[in-house]
């Protein structure tokens, strides 16, 4: 069958359709045709909706959702509506049925097929599944069998049970299908993947709803190659796109290992998301060998409690630890914090900025509120609050919204007002803090349309997003 893949990201600086390439390899490998309608570049989305429809003559349209909003509490920005606008554009183009699929529907499937309107959706891993579908397409039925489809029968919306793929069965991932090069000089990185799923408690995170609690590894020489691929389209810079890249820290050598003896290590530069336990000064001097440039730790917190609350499974004294290591393995590192968290108050963001501060950090992303996602630990904990319209630890559409699908943060009602300008206070001119909003641009913690970072990326700053912050701070 001939497949449309409809790329719906819109953001800025923009980031390559990595889900939609690794969905073109098996739907190839399947003996199916695809073809991409890439509508981050797009300056007329209907025209070109009605361009690739017109000339490709899709049988199925598969669009992908990376991001319900910016999970930022200044901005808020939802995407869906304009989501949904691109869905419109498709049907009034072709009679084809439009397939929902993507991280960003995988959190809350329900709620976003509801909200976007479409025939069918994949919740979780689409790669097999996407071939289920379209072969019960051809056979005018059996849906009940495709893995993780939202589909309607008898008017009532469905989920099929889903399936975790061993990911070394995939076809290898060639990064054939999206204009990387373009990315790379727009984007400044390109993201890869080494392992799926996290089996972390943290009571905010949606990953574990998205991508499953089960760790499943992709063999390291599959990583290389997918890595060479993109070095012979011109690309050196890469962000790692697990949710840990350093668990299980044995696969995360291995991955490094898999690079040095490659010899790619010294032609690239790659960044990665780790966990602070488990880490280790031998870890750390592998990654800088295997030409890692930094690494961004989700810290959260510099309080036990806080950290408790939090479902973390480190202390303070860890985050120590792996600053340790980082310096003396010469790896800039980063730490992400979160401020208003169950049990927070403003004593606690305090003893955190203070804490960071002296064990020194190269820089320190400051998020404040905690996105509240359908299915975590913490939205069960909303819930039992009593009503969300009444709830003073929320902030955002509370209304007429109880699956959280547009944004809606939790602040500690311990914290008080203004949270964003006690952290401001707290932070002062301390220009290792990435803020939670204000009019310094150049220390603006939301990556989403940031004209600052697009005029450096253009300009040929390359890299992750806070490290080239961190760059263009140390040459003024």
């Amino acid at each position: 069958m001939k497949v449309l893949l409809v790329n719906s990201n819109v953001m800025k600086p923009p980031v390559g359709p990595i889900g939609l390439e690794y969905l073109a390899d098996t739907l190839r490998a399947d003996g199916h045709e695809h073809k991409l309608l890439d509508l981050c570049f797009s300056s007329d989305i209907r025209g070109d909706a009605a361009a690739a429809v017109s000339s490709f003559g899709p049988d199925a349209v598969g669009v992908s959702v990376r991001n319900t909003d910016d999970c930022f509490f200044a901005s808020r920005a939802f995407f869906l509506p304009g989501i949904r606008e691109i869905i419109e554009a498709l049907r009034q183009a072709s009679d084809a049925p439009i397939v929902l699929g993507g991280v960003g529907f995988s959190v809350m499937p329900e709620a976003v097929m509801d909200f976007c309107g479409c025939d069918f959706g994949i919740a979780g891993e689409g790669e097999r599944s996407l071939s289920q579908l379209l072969a019960a397409m051809e056979a005018g039925g059996g849906f009940d069998t495709v893995p993780g489809l939202l589909h309607r029968e008898n008017g009532q919306l469905r989920r099929n049970p889903g399936i975790s793929i061993p990911l070394e069965l995939l076809p290898p991932r060639s990064r054939s299908l999206a204009d990387n090069p373009r990315y790379f000089r727009e984007g400044g990185q390109a993201g890869f993947e080494t392992k799926r799923g996290c089996p972390k408690g943290c009571v905010y995170c949606a990953d574990p709803v998205s991508k499953g609690r089960s760790v499943r590894l992709r063999p390291p020489r599959t990583v290389a190659e997918e890595l060479r691929a993109l070095l012979a389209q011109g690309i050196d810079h890469f962000h790692t796109c697990d949710s840990e890249f350093n668990v299980p820290i044995d696969h995360a050598r291995e991955i490094c290992a898999a690079i040095i003896e490659g010899g790619m290590a010294e032609r690239m530069r790659w960044y990665a998301y780790c966990s602070i336990l488990p880490f280790d000064a031998e870890t750390a001097k592998l990654l800088r060998r295997a030409g890692c440039a930094g690494i961004n730790f989700g810290a959260d917190s510099g309080n036990a409690e806080v950290l408790h609350s939090l479902g973390r499974d480190f202390r303070p004294e860890d985050l120590e630890r792996t600053a340790e290591c980082c310096r003396a393995a010469g790896m800039p590192f980063m730490y992400d914090l979160l401020a208003g968290g169950p049990g927070e108050t403003r004593d606690t963001i305090r003893e955190t900025v203070d804490f960071v501060r002296r064990i020194g950090a190269d820089c320190v992303g400051v998020s404040v509120g905690v996105r509240v996602y359908g299915g975590t630990p913490l939205s069960a904990l909303v819930r039992k609050s009593g009503p969300m319209e009444s709830n003073p630890s929320l902030h955002g559409e509370t209304r007429d919204n109880p699956h959280f699908l547009k944004p809606v943060f939790y602040v500690s009602p311990q914290v008080g007002a203004d949270i964003e300008g006690y952290v401001r206070q707290l932070v002062g001119n301390d220009e290792r803090f990435f803020l939670p909003s204000g009019p310094e641009a150049e220390r603006d913690y939301n990556y989403n349309d940031n004209t600052l970072l697009v005029k450096a990326i253009s300009n040929g700053a390359r890299g992750a997003y806070w490290d080239i912050l961190r760059r263009m701070r140390g040459a003024r």
